[in-house]
């Protein structure tokens, strides 16, 4: 039986030199933003600083997209994230902002394993459905956790960078930086597991499971490790959240905060990593101003913009740049 192959670059080396292209070119754009933080005014560096992070939680999303599934309850995993950091700080004395995004990570990793056998079983709506009941679980025993602040939640003091206190004047930059630079290197690693041989038999999960059983692969194996790598950003992100904010509470396990995660995930697409964190700034933008402007219909703003996206970008905003790049390579083949 002829193999088909599962990518249109034209040669091995070309790949690997285009992916060290977009390592470099990557690299450059993160330090770029940083850089830029030092002159940015205080609240757009906060908003930006939640754009990262909460994009970082839709990016699980995305790669679950990729695999023919959505996530109804990443509020879950960031939830968990979130806590695990601000418990280590308080409880702990864990106070370095890498170690605390990692711990988050870890713990909603931790979380999510005893699922990801049982969900990888399951696909449209019976997963959305699932994920999303627990998350609501976990708001129920998060609300009724008075060790944990009850609806109150609790409060975080300020986080340390490599062993150093944050001063008042700069702890905001200082976040941003850490939130930016750590985003960024997962989307960097998204966008090379996307890219990997797992990555795109994900893809081929979404086309035709039974083909990829056929051809030896494992379906099953392959939307658990989503699963659970989508778990993992999404506890990062919250965490990363919880430190810039210095609060956390039941809310962050709210089925609404899963749906502008899922919003963000429509709106950016599954072809592309830095459409996710795109789209994530532009709903910040827009709840920003619309909040700002209509305080009583900010929500009817986010509903509206986020139709006008569909229906003039229904494969949403990475399609913009990524159909041009396909369609050139395939001009290129042809030729």
């Amino acid at each position: 039986m002829q193999s088909i192959p599962l990518s249109s670059s034209p040669s091995g080396a070309s790949r690997t030199a285009h992916r060290t292209a977009v390592l470099l070119a990557g690299l450059a754009f993160i330090a770029v933003l940083v850089v830029a933080g030092a002159f940015m005014p205080k609240w757009l560096t906060f908003l930006l600083t939640m754009a990262a992070s909460h994009g970082l939680v839709s990016l699980g999303i995305v790669l679950l997209m990729r695999g023919g599934v959505v996530s109804f309850g990443q509020g879950l995993v960031f939830a968990v994230g979130g806590y695990a950091a601000a418990l280590a700080f308080n409880k702990l004395g864990i106070t370095d902002a890498l170690g605390l995004a990692l711990m988050g990570g870890v713990a909603a990793l931790v979380v999510a394993a005893p699922f990801a056998p049982m969900l990888a079983r399951y696909r449209g709506i019976f997963f959305a459905m699932l994920t999303l009941a627990l998350s609501m679980v976990c708001y129920g025993v998060l609300v009724k956790t008075n060790a944990l602040g009850g609806s109150d939640g609790f409060n975080m003091g300020r986080a340390t960078l490599f062993g150093q206190k944050l001063s008042d004047a700069r702890v905001g930059y200082a976040l941003y930086g850490v939130t930016i630079a750590f985003s960024g290197v997962m989307a960097l690693l998204a966008r090379a597991y996307f890219d990997s041989t797992r990555g795109l038999v994900t893809q081929a999960v979404r086309e035709n499971e039974l083909r990829v059983e056929y051809l030896g692969g494992s379906v099953k194996q392959a939307m658990s490790i989503n699963f659970l790598l989508a778990a993992f950003v999404g506890g990062a992100g919250g965490a990363l959240t919880v430190m810039s904010l210095g609060h956390i509470d039941p809310n962050f396990s709210y089925w609404t905060t899963s749906g502008e995660f899922v919003f963000v995930a429509i709106l950016a697409g599954w072809q592309s990593v830095l459409a996710v964190f795109v789209a994530s700034t532009l709903l910040e933008i827009v709840r920003s101003f619309s909040s700002l402007y209509f305080p009583n219909t900010w929500q009817l703003s986010l509903g509206l913009f986020l139709l006008l996206m569909i229906r003039f970008l229904p494969r949403g905003i990475g399609s913009l740049w990524v159909d041009r790049v396909g369609g050139k390579r395939a001009k290129g083949g042809r030729a």
